[in-house]
């Protein structure tokens, strides 16, 4: 009754809620890998646990994946001397890669061959996501224009982007 206890407390108060179905799958393949681990002295693929237990690989992997513990992105991995290597150094940064870097800096480059009202609409519609009615508003001409103004712009910045 303590055991159960035990373990009922560690299920419900653990920082993850992960289905008991889930866990029984992943404990079931644990369990399948340590035994043809055992049998034929080598790691099994996924595929052979999958076999053994009869669900399927997708099933196990995300089973396997859901009972992992979480990791701070701040952990240590590796320390030589004064330098750590955390789990965020090891993690690539699809935001702010070299590519998105160079495509700002082209797109700087070329709003800067705008003229000063242009430049403001393509600033205040695509920076600050604002409407063409609301351009219009805030720079006092009409709708129209703020349409005619912003698509000579795209033009002229293309016109370099593609040069």
């Amino acid at each position: 009754m303590i055991i159960g206890e035990i373990r009922r407390y560690l299920r419900d108060n653990n920082s993850i809620r992960v289905s008991r179905s889930l866990k029984d799958t992943a404990y079931k393949a644990i369990y399948a890998r340590d035994a043809l681990t055992r049998r034929n002295l080598k790691e099994p693929s996924i595929e052979e646990i999958a076999a053994e237990v009869g669900i399927s690989k997708e099933d196990i992997v995300y089973a396997m994946d859901a009972i992992q513990n979480p990791m701070s992105l701040y952990e240590p991995i590796y320390t030589d001397g004064g330098d750590t290597l955390y789990v965020m150094d090891q993690i690539s940064d699809k935001k702010n890669k070299e590519e998105t870097w160079v495509e700002h800096l082209s797109l700087s480059e070329a709003m800067k061959r705008l003229g000063p009202r242009e430049y403001e609409i393509i600033s205040l519609r695509f920076f600050s996501g604002k409407t063409q009615m609301e351009v219009a508003e805030m720079i006092g001409i009409s709708q129209a224009q703020v349409s005619r103004l912003e698509k000579n712009a795209l033009k002229t910045m293309r016109a370099y982007l593609t040069a």
